[in-house]
C-alpha cells in the first residue's frame, strides 16, 4: 500500500517531468498516481528543458486504465508521429536511428510491422523457445560456477542479449558491446553511464551511430553469406517486392536493444526482487511451478512495468471519455499508473501471483502498437525462472536494488543475489 501521508498525495507536489520524482520510493510514486487518477481531468505538465531545444507547450498525463485503452484503440485520433518515446520533439538527425515502427502511423507502421513479423512473429515461437532454454542453461551454469554477485549483470541482462544474439548470429564476444550501448541508450541521464548531463545528446547520437554501423556490417555479411538466422530473415523479408531499407533495419535493431532486451532484463530483475520480498508468493510458485508460473509472470510484468509511458500526439480535435483535446496536444500514456488502477485491479499494490484476471498494460493496450515481442518476453521470463529455481531454489536478492535514473524505462541497474 502507498504511504497515506506521502507528500506526493497532493497534486501541487507532483512533477512527472522531474527525474528526481522517478527516483522516489515506489510507494510515493503510487501515491502520486493515485492522486492524479482521482482528478476529474488529465493534468497538464511542463516539458523537460534540454540544451538546444525550445520549450514545448507541455503534455497531458493519461493515468487511468480506461483512458489509455481508449487512446490506444484510436490511432486515427492519436498518432505516434513524430515520436512515441520522447516528450520533446527530436531533431531530424535522430530519426535515422529512432524512426522505427514504434514512431510510425499507418500505412508506414503496418508495412514495417508486416515485414518484421515474417522474421519475428509468433511463427518463430518454437525457435525462440529453443534459444531461450539454451541461454538459460548456460546462464545458470555460469552463475553456479562463479558464485553470487550482481544478479542484473550475471543473469537478467544476459538472458535477452543471449537469446536475441544467438538467433541473430551475434558472437558471444560482442555481448559486452551490446550491453554497454543499451545502457547508454536507456540511461542517457544516469551519471553512471553518461557522467556529464551536457553530453547526453552527443552520447546518445554516438551510441546510436555505433549500433547502426554494427547492424549494417551484419546485414551486409548476411546479404553476401545468408545463414538462415534472424538477421538473414530480416534482410530477405519482403512484401510485394519491398524490403527493409538500411535505415529501417538499423532503427529496428535499436528498437530490439531497448524493447527486446532492456524490458525483459528489467522484468527478470524486478521479478526476483519481488519473489524475495514476498516469501509466501515464492513458496507458492515453487510448490508447483508449471501451475503458477503463468500467473506469476503476468503479475511480475504488471508490477515491474518496464516501460513507464509512451507518447501520443493528437491528430485532430477530439474527445476521450469526456476530456476534450486539441490537434497537436501531447499525451503521455502512463502504463505504470494504469497497472495500478483501483477500478481495474483489486488491491493493486499487493503482489499476488494468482491474480486473475490481470489485464495489465505492460505491453501497451489493444491497438496497432501492441508489443510485437510480448510472447517472447513472457517466454524468456518463464524459461529463465524455471531453470533458475529448478537448480537454485534458494536464490534471492539481498540489499537494496540500485535503480536507473530515468522516467521512460523502469530499471534496476544492480542488485546482489545470494544462494
Amino acid at each position: 500500500m502507498y504511504p497515506p501521508e506521502s507528500r506526493f498525495a497532493h497534486i501541487d507536489n507532483i512533477d512527472l517531468t522531474d527525474l528526481s520524482f522517478w527516483a522516489q520510493p515506489y510507494g510515493d510514486r503510487d501515491a502520486a498516481f493515485a492522486a492524479l487518477r482521482g482528478r476529474p481531468e488529465p493534468v497538464l505538465f511542463r516539458e523537460p528543458v534540454m540544451p538546444g531545444f525550445g520549450q514545448g507547450s507541455g503534455y497531458y498525463a493519461m493515468v487511468r486504465h480506461a483512458d489509455i485503452a481508449e487512446v490506444s484503440r484510436r490511432p486515427q485520433d492519436f498518432g505516434s508521429v513524430p515520436t512515441a518515446i520522447s516528450i520533446i520533439d527530436l531533431p531530424e538527425e535522430f530519426n535515422h536511428f529512432f524512426g522505427s515502427m514504434i514512431n510510425m502511423d499507418n500505412p508506414q507502421h503496418a508495412r514495417m510491422r508486416r515485414l518484421v513479423s515474417r522474421a519475428f512473429g509468433r511463427g518463430m515461437a518454437a525457435e525462440f523457445e529453443t534459444a531461450s532454454h539454451k541461454a538459460a542453461r548456460k546462464i545458470v551454469d555460469d552463475l553456479i560456477a562463479e558464485g553470487p554477485g550482481d544478479f542484473v549483470r550475471k543473469v537478467a541482462a544476459i538472458m535477452p542479449i543471449a537469446v536475441l544474439s544467438g538467433m541473430m548470429g551475434i558472437p558471444d564476444d560482442d555481448y559486452e558491446f551490446i550491453y554497454d550501448r543499451s545502457n547508454i541508450i536507456v540511461g542517457t541521464f544516469d551519471p553512471e553511464y553518461v557522467p556529464r548531463a551536457d553530453q547526453a545528446t552527443a552520447a546518445l547520437l554516438k551510441t546510436s551511430h555505433e549500433l547502426a554501423d554494427y547492424i549494417a556490417r551484419l546485414a551486409a555479411d548476411r546479404t553476401r553469406n545468408p545463414t538462415g538466422d534472424l538477421i538473414t530473415r530480416l534482410v530477405q523479408a519482403q512484401i510485394d517486392g519491398e524490403r527493409l531499407s538500411p535505415e529501417e533495419l538499423s532503427s529496428f535493431f535499436i528498437l530490439l536493444v531497448v524493447a527486446g532486451m532492456e524490458t525483459t532484463r528489467n522484468a527478470i530483475s524486478r521479478g526476483l526482487v519481488l519473489l524475495s520480498d514476498h516469501p509466501e508468493q515464492r513458496k507458492l510458485l515453487l510448490s508447483d511451478f508449471e501451475t503458477y508460473a503463468p500467473g506469476a509472470v503476468e503479475e511480475i510484468l504488471r508490477v515491474a512495468t518496464p516501460i513507464n509511458w509512451m507518447r501520443r500526439t493528437v491528430r485532430r480535435d477530439c474527445e476521450v471519455n469526456g476530456h476534450r483535446f486539441t490537434e497537436g496536444d501531447k499525451l503521455l500514456l502512463f502504463y505504470w499508473s494504469a497497472n495500478r488502477d483501483e477500478d481495474v485491479f483489486p488491491d493493486p499494490y499487493e503482489f499476488d501471483i494468482t491474480r486473475d484476471p490481470n489485464p495489465h498494460m505492460t505491453f501497451g493496450s489493444v491497438g496497432p502498437h501492441f508489443c510485437l515481442g510480448a510472447h517472447l518476453a513472457r517466454m524468456e521470463v518463464t524459461v529463465l525462472f524455471r531453470e533458475l529455481f529448478g537448480r537454485l531454489p534458494e536464490i534471492r536478492t539481498v540489499g537494496e536494488p540500485r535503480r536507473l535514473v530515468a522516467s521512460f524505462v523502469e530499471a534496476i541497474k544492480h542488485v546482489e543475489c545470494a544462494f
